[in-house]
């Protein structure tokens, strides 16, 4: 028997290998084409904003998405420029940036209500200031010092002005704090113009003599490569030997440069995607046996997802509890993870199946909504410095979001056996106890989370419990899941009841974590809100799902049959084959 054993696990371990060095090959193979760019000493170049030290290929790539929503930007010369070559121009000033289409606006009612274009994504500087926006902020300036709430129009607004003031700031900056403080390690930095009130003027004038430079010969890029290359190396030396003890270490600012350029968590999803494909495969032909293939490109795609999200906390110096951005990636981290977890127990290929859209719809929308899922490495705000139990509370109960996410993902599948396969009783039956022990596991971790964020808000606020909007929802999430769990305790609900639980209870944990930083916008919990036109998108998804969840149900119920007793016989069946008939018999009586 050993001797049969021991080729399959061997064969199962290269199939694995195989499918893990597959993963790696998609993260590695673009690196291959990087090309050496003329400005790329300028990306290394340290700059002392938002409280930190970043290089200024990371200033550039936030700035023109905060501004944009985009790292890339289309001139009205049909000219494609990255973020780099767009933030060089702005900074530089090198073409009217007052009539580009470059500020993104993207919320249609307040467009209307400002005589804008409606069907206009993209407004230039000059036509937002000469429309009724100005008045519109007046009015909401006044509210907000009032301290009267904001409702979405003026909340948008706000965000507008944070976009022009950040365009105002950007275009011909002369002060950008480039300059070390010589002593001071926390001490302010300034613009190369600024410089003689801490360097001598020697020092100084060959910095501006080099800065001049590069601005003119930017004007002249490409046809001048090689002497804009040769200058910004000049300048970035200059600076760093300005203040050696103060100016960030070299693999430090490269370190960040490269985790950008690398985009793990774009390569995360490709690879889940890939890994997707291969494991429905297997799922769809059983003469396709690379299960452990599949098993392995999935452990890749977490690792290289693992490995982006360590190294964008050791950039920031801090845990991930500041923004949406951050939970989108930890609970697309954390679907993946309790899936390949359960995958280990059970070898039930349906718990990848079901993780690997919804990790791969988060880690897209963290990739490409930069305006709505702001991935700024900033520091954090007071409440949140130093504090233990906010560190765990905050990835505590976003896992709890990702296995109910890995819930809902199984009761769709759930569901469309029961819509399209419903003669499939014992694969209904084993999907179910897979999602059920899923569904314990996020009630534990939510509950955990709760009690966490109780005594976190003792130490930051003074209570244990104030029912502030975010504590309500998130008890009004762990009740749509307790209520339910309990219910299939004492026969209330079956394998049906628990998978349309799986899929519409989803919605209050939406709302506790989308809706109330999106939608209402109150509460304590204000350093996790935000902004974007979102909020019918999400609407429709919603309105969708719960559509796909009547028309399933009213085919399980027998609404589309013309005979009762058929339906009363397929659930007979059912309940032989469940083997608690008297349970059953509760739920197809609801």
């Amino acid at each position: 028997m050993n001797f049969v054993r021991e080729p399959l696990y061997t064969v199962k371990i290269i199939k694995f290998i195989i499918g893990f060095v597959l993963g790696i090959t998609i993260l590695l193979f673009p690196l291959s084409q990087f090309q050496t760019s003329p400005v790329e000493p300028l990306k290394d170049l340290a700059v002392q904003l938002e409280g930190r030290k970043k290089p200024l290929d990371t200033v550039a790539r936030e700035t023109v998405a905060q501004i944009h929503g985009r790292t890339s930007y289309q001139t009205s010369e049909g000219v494609k420029l990255d973020y780099l070559d767009t933030y060089l121009s702005l900074w530089f000033n090198n073409r009217n940036w007052n009539e580009e289409p470059f500020i993104l606006f993207s919320y249609r009612p307040l467009k209307e209500q400002l005589g804008l274009e409606p069907d206009l994504k993209y407004f230039s500087f000059s036509e937002l200031m000469r429309s009724r926006l100005r008045d519109f902020l007046i009015a909401t300036k006044k509210k907000q010092v009032a301290g009267i709430d904001l409702n979405r129009d003026e909340r948008e607004a706000l965000t507008i002005e944070t976009r022009l003031a950040l365009m105002v700031e950007t275009v011909g900056n002369e002060s950008i704090p480039l300059v070390p403080h010589p002593t001071d390690l926390k001490g302010s930095w300034v613009g190369i113009a600024e410089a003689e009130q801490y360097y001598s003027a020697e020092s100084v004038e060959s910095l501006k003599v080099d800065y001049d430079n590069l601005k003119q010969t930017y004007r002249n890029y490409p046809q001048d490569e090689a002497s804009l290359g040769n200058i910004a190396n000049q300048l970035h030396n200059k600076l760093a030997s300005l203040s050696p003890n103060i100016y960030p270490d070299t693999d430090t600012l490269a370190r960040e440069v490269r985790f950008y350029g690398l985009h793990p968590f774009a390569k995360a999803w490709i690879i889940y995607a890939l890994g997707f494909v291969v494991m429905l495969l297997v799922l769809l032909f059983n003469s396709f046996d690379f299960y452990w293939g599949a098993v392995g490109l999935f452990s890749t795609g977490l690792l290289i997802h693992g490995y982006g999200f360590l190294e964008r906390m050791q950039i920031a110096g801090r845990p991930p509890v500041t923004n949406m951005y951050e939970s989108v990636i930890w609970v697309s981290f954390g679907i993946t993870a309790i899936a390949l977890l359960f995958e280990g127990i059970y070898r039930a290929k349906y718990y990848l199946l079901a993780a690997a859209p919804l990790s791969i719809v988060c880690l897209i929308l963290a990739d490409s909504l930069p305006a709505i899922l702001d991935p700024t490495i900033k520091p954090l705000v007071p409440v949140l410095r130093d504090n233990f139990w906010l560190s765990i509370h905050v990835p505590t109960i976003t896992l709890s979001y990702a296995s109910f996410a890995l819930a809902l993902g199984l009761g769709h599948i759930i569901l469309g056996h029961y819509l399209f396969a419903p003669q499939s009783k014992a694969r209904i039956r084993s999907l179910s106890q897979w999602n059920y022990g899923v569904l314990q596991v996020g009630v534990l971790l939510l509950t955990t989370g709760i009690i966490l964020g109780g005594i976190w808000a003792h130490y930051a606020w003074g209570r244990f419990w104030g029912w502030d909007t975010k504590e309500t929802w998130a008890l009004i999430a762990l009740m749509c899941y307790v209520v339910p769990l309990h219910g299939r305790l004492v026969g209330w609900l079956a394998d049906f009841g628990m998978a349309v639980t799986s899929v519409v209870s989803f919605n209050a944990v939406l709302m506790a974590w989308y809706g109330v930083n999106f939608v209402l916008g109150t509460g304590l919990h204000s350093y996790g809100f935000g902004t974007g036109d979102s909020v019918f998108a999400v609407a429709g998804f919603v309105a969708l799902d719960l559509l796909f969840v009547t028309i399933t149900a009213a085919k399980y119920k027998g609404w589309f049959k013309s005979s009762p007793q058929e339906e009363l016989t397929v659930l007979d069946n059912s309940q032989e084959v469940t083997g608690n008939t008297e349970q059953e018999t509760v739920i197809t009586n609801l």
